[in-house]
């Protein structure tokens, strides 16, 4: 017996597997991510910096990574190999300040964790990170979330729920030879400069080739590039604009667009404590309408909203302001699912169009105690003063931001000249009626989505950093994932669906039925304990009593 449990163990070493019987298949690998490992042609190393003894959560942590890497080796074989590891083990202080610099260049940052010894606390760095090396370039992963509107048991069923995504994301982006070339739309008054910094600059050079194009200088949109950003354009789109935007979807390009029809922003107020937010004219509602969207031109406001400080007789107020909804995701889609508040500022709703062979999916909408005012609207902060009643509020879920893909119709449809289409074609730009596959364009109308803060004290603040409440929402988050739906054909971002369920204990029927559950888990193993032994001794005694009886039968009998 003690062989077979030592080879059992042995084998058990190396054959890994499992059946997964929970709800919401937490440890089944989702298809796209079985694709991905089944075609790997290299070997992937991963070091987890999660070695040693933590507090609960990180253990927990630990072995949901460990799990996730085992399910990836089940399928990849010796193209996966992981390693967990403390960096700072058995080196010097000298060292350790080197490995630390060495890893925040790559990405990888440290936290400080409290541990009690006996009776005394210490502090102890963590790495909450790992590092994926795949052909030939290497990639950080962020192991620990932290979302600030959830409980530490949400932040950690949270990150456990990213980590299937976050390390195929990481071999996946790692596997391309060439990185998505991405294209943003100048010409029209689009934010540029200081408030775009940390997403053109920092974030999105990361992940893409980048560049801008400005749509009064060039004859086409190329379809080299795999998609283009038009973010808050501010000036009327011409017919020629307009026209290299709509060939460019009919080649099978894909179109993130960040879109305002009202002029209003925070930067209104600069003269005025009020101000009336007008329609910019921006001659978009034909273009979008043949892709079934339209942009209504009204103000979205809603009761889930942020703060806005305000200074009043030299002191400093703080209150809601319903123009800057807090957009709760619902939406079971991927570039949605599992994300946490989004700040949206002056809103517009949308509306989808009957359109033929476009499918259309609503990505985020306000609250349920929301409502719309259409334009020409007069903006105040004296509203501050008088809160609307949420029974006002009775235009609930309104769109803010929409997905509309499939095989597009042309805008220009029947509305060229012969001789402009001939043109075209001696350019060798043959005008398209339909598109040739299938094209992606999603349309955001949330104004702060794209926005960072500066600070004169701190500089460019993150994307999604809400200084006047200290928050951070998830708007890099968002358009991170609008760009990888349309750029990113392996269908990776499908594991960003999967949801790590909390089940947790009812407290308060815990602190009722206390003494009930205490007696049934004491007193009835031990009554059936008693019940089985009683039983086994009775008929124990039953068997050796016949046998005694027939044994002692006369031999006549």
């Amino acid at each position: 017996m003690v062989l077979i449990i030592v080879c059992i163990n042995i084998l058990a070493s190396f054959f890994h597997s499992g059946l997964d019987l929970t709800r919401e298949k937490r440890f089944t690998l989702s298809e796209p991510t079985r694709k991905l490992l089944k075609n790997m042609n290299e070997v992937a190393v991963i070091d987890v910096y999660l070695k040693g003894k933590f507090p609960a959560k990180f253990q927990r942590i630990q072995e949901a990574v460990l799990e996730r890497l085992r399910s990836f080796k089940d399928l990849a074989g010796n193209k996966i190999v992981f390693r967990f590891i403390d960096p700072l083990e058995g080196k010097s202080d000298k060292e350790q300040k080197q490995i630390v610099h060495d890893l925040e260049q790559k990405g990888i940052f440290f936290i400080q964790i409290s541990s009690k010894d006996q009776e005394d606390y210490s502090m102890k760095i963590c790495f909450p990170y790992a590092l994926v090396q795949y052909n030939g370039k290497e990639t950080p992963v962020l192991l620990l979330e932290n979302p600030p509107n959830k409980t530490a048991e949400e932040k950690i069923s949270y990150s456990e729920a990213l980590l299937e995504y976050k390390f195929a994301y990481a071999i996946n982006v790692l596997s391309k030879p060439v990185r998505p070339r991405v294209g943003y739309i100048t010409g029209n008054g689009e934010l540029l400069g200081i408030n775009t910094f940390d997403m053109l600059a920092n974030t999105l050079p990361f992940y893409y080739d980048l560049d801008t194009i400005d749509l009064n200088h060039i004859t086409h949109i190329s379809g080299a590039y795999d998609a283009i950003i038009v973010n808050q354009p501010t000036e009327t789109f011409t017919e020629p604009q307009l026209f290299k935007l709509d060939q460019y979807v009919m080649n099978g390009g894909h179109v993130l667009m960040v879109v305002n029809n009202l002029k209003a922003s925070l930067d209104s107020f600069k003269d005025s404590p009020q101000f009336i937010a007008m329609d910019y004219g921006l001659n978009l509602d034909e273009l979008l309408f043949r892709y079934g969207i339209r942009v209504n031109s009204d103000l979205v406001e809603d009761n889930q909203c942020a703060p806005l400080p305000r200074t009043m007789n030299g002191q400093v107020d703080i209150k809601d302001w319903v123009y800057f909804p807090r957009i709760n995701p619902t939406s079971e889609h991927p570039i949605v699912r599992n994300l946490d508040f989004i700040l949206s500022g002056f809103a517009n709703s949308i509306d989808t169009i009957r359109a033929t062979g476009i499918k259309k999916t609503i990505l985020l909408q306000s609250s349920k105690y929301s409502r719309t005012s259409m334009a020409p609207v007069r903006v105040s902060l004296s509203m501050m003063n008088y809160p609307i009643p949420d029974r006002l509020m009775d235009k609930p879920y309104k769109t803010v931001a929409l997905l509309s893909e499939g095989k597009f119709a042309s805008a220009f449809r029947n509305k060229l000249a012969p001789e402009f289409l001939k043109t075209l074609d001696s350019l060798k730009l043959p005008f398209k009626k339909f598109s040739d596959s299938n094209a992606k364009f999603i349309v955001l109308t949330m104004g702060n989505v794209f926005r960072n803060e500066y600070s004169a004290k701190q500089g460019v603040l993150p994307i999604g950093y809400y200084p006047y409440s200290s928050e951070f929402f998830e708007n890099k988050s968002l358009l991170l994932n609008c760009l990888e739906y349309m750029t990113d054909h392996s269908g990776v971002l499908e594991a960003r669906s999967k949801q790590v369920k909390l089940r947790l204990l009812d407290e308060a029927r815990v602190r009722d039925e206390k003494s009930t559950w205490q007696i049934a888990n004491v007193v009835i193993p031990a009554i059936l304990v008693l019940i089985f032994a009683s039983g086994y001794l009775f008929f124990r005694r039953r068997r050796y009593e016949v046998k005694a009886t027939v044994g002692n039968k006369p031999v006549g009998e």
